[in-house]
């Protein structure tokens, strides 16, 4: 006799991104991928993904904001590419276009990087754009019934109102590690059973430090990362914590998670990529390398598993494995993320968009680290927590909230 539970089995009902245990799956093989910001960190150890698998990927079209001589270079290396998209406008005149493949076809202008999802045929599309800018390709993507693999966190931090609604459940398939790493720990579960959501944090380059210490942080010492290779604006949001209160939005919109059920938690080692725990006390957690390429891998070969990119931890020769509580004081950005996410409505966007200017602003040497976070409090006490009603909405919201936090900044740097 089986064991007969009195619990009601409410797995059959959709709880965010996450596929009910027993679905099934058709892969088409190779998948036909359309990369966005293909010239990015994200964007190049995607491509790396790709060399390594060439019989199970195939790039159809590549995107990026302006570096044409990168974007000839794949298409040359991939013949399967048969369409390149650039945000510059002025890229059009470029000479080095002339190297494109014959029968490769040149688009320009942010408009043609946002519809690719849509007008390229394709399995899916991998979103690395950076910042704000990828919302609108990220809509594209799930409008036209496209898989997205979703590693531009600001779509949803800005839009998850309006971007979750057309997510079916294995049709948005998280790239972000920690995020990859909770939906890994869903799977076969029942989703309804979660109670917490253990969101893990490096604790960045000042792990330890008090406030006070940070006044003299440069950018140097900011994008001295301790384990992940990333991007600039990603590495100082990382290092200030900001990160950490983007990716709880991305974890409350993704997983159907109330704010107080997902708890950042600092990981000194980063090789536990988050956790989950559920109602009867048991936790899993999702453990591995800290290489992006793993998670970008997932996101292309779900449900299956391919050969590893990176090479695997020594558990044995790790010795440790530490967890700490953020300090909040003296990272106020992931405080002042908590609290906006909760708020919600146009909140996330115009902090979101305060962020990028002010982390810009402290990568030019025009205000100091622990202006970051001051730029951003500032910019979000002059907006009203509207509901989110449409792109165009939050396109008003972001700009708003871009020319504000210029201003916050030349007041700062005055």
């Amino acid at each position: 006799m089986g064991v007969i539970s009195s619990t009601p089995y409410r797995s059959a009902m959709p709880r965010g991104v996450i596929p009910a245990p027993g679905t099934t799956f058709t892969s088409p093989r190779p998948v036909r991928l359309v990369l966005l910001g293909a010239t990015g960190s994200i964007g190049r150890q995607t491509v790396d993904v790709c060399r390594r698998h060439p019989d199970r990927v195939k790039l159809v079209a590549v995107a990026a904001n302006s570096s044409v001589g990168r974007i000839v270079d794949l298409a040359r290396e991939f013949p399967t590419i048969r369409t390149v998209a650039l945000s510059d406008e002025s890229c059009a005149g470029s000479a080095d276009l002339d190297g494109l493949p014959r029968g490769c076809e040149a688009r320009f202008g942010k408009a043609r990087v946002d519809e690719l999802p849509a007008t390229v045929e394709c399995d899916v599309v991998l979103n690395a754009l950076s910042g704000f800018a990828g919302m609108r390709a990220s809509l594209a993507a799930l409008q036209s019934g496209r898989i997205l693999a979703l590693a531009n966190k600001e779509s949803l931090v800005a839009g998850g109102d309006l971007l979750m609604p057309l997510a079916s459940p294995g049709r948005l398939l998280p790239v972000d590690s920690e995020h990859s790493a909770i939906f890994q720990c869903f799977m076969g579960e029942d989703p309804w059973s979660a109670t917490r959501i253990w969101l893990t944090a490096s604790g960045g380059p000042f792990f330890g430090m008090r406030a006070e210490e940070l006044d003299g942080v440069t950018v140097e010492d900011a994008l001295r990362h301790p384990n992940w290779n990333m991007g600039k604006r990603i590495t100082i949001d990382s290092s200030t914590l900001m990160n950490k209160g983007l990716e709880v939005i991305e974890a409350h919109h993704l997983f159907d998670m109330p704010y107080d059920e997902i708890r950042p938690v600092v990981q000194r080692q980063s090789v536990i990529h988050s956790m989950v725990e559920f109602s009867d006390g048991s936790v899993k957690a999702h453990l591995g390398a800290p290489d992006m390429r793993v998670p970008i891998q997932l996101a292309l070969s779900f449900p299956g598993r391919w050969d590893a990119p990176a090479e695997p931890v020594d558990w044995a020769k790790l010795g440790r494995i530490d967890f700490a509580d953020p300090d909040l004081d003296a990272f106020p950005c992931l405080r002042i993320a908590l609290a906006a996410g909760r708020v919600g409505g146009i909140l996330p966007c115009a902090m979101n968009a305060a962020d990028e200017v002010a982390v810009h602003a402290f990568l030019d040497g025009r205000i100091g680290y622990r202006d970051i976070s001051r730029v951003v409090a500032r910019v979000l006490d002059e907006f009203a927590p509207d509901a989110v009603e449409s792109v165009e909405q939050l396109e008003q919201v972001d700009a708003s909230a871009r020319t504000r936090a210029q201003g916050v900044v030349s007041q700062l740097a005055s």
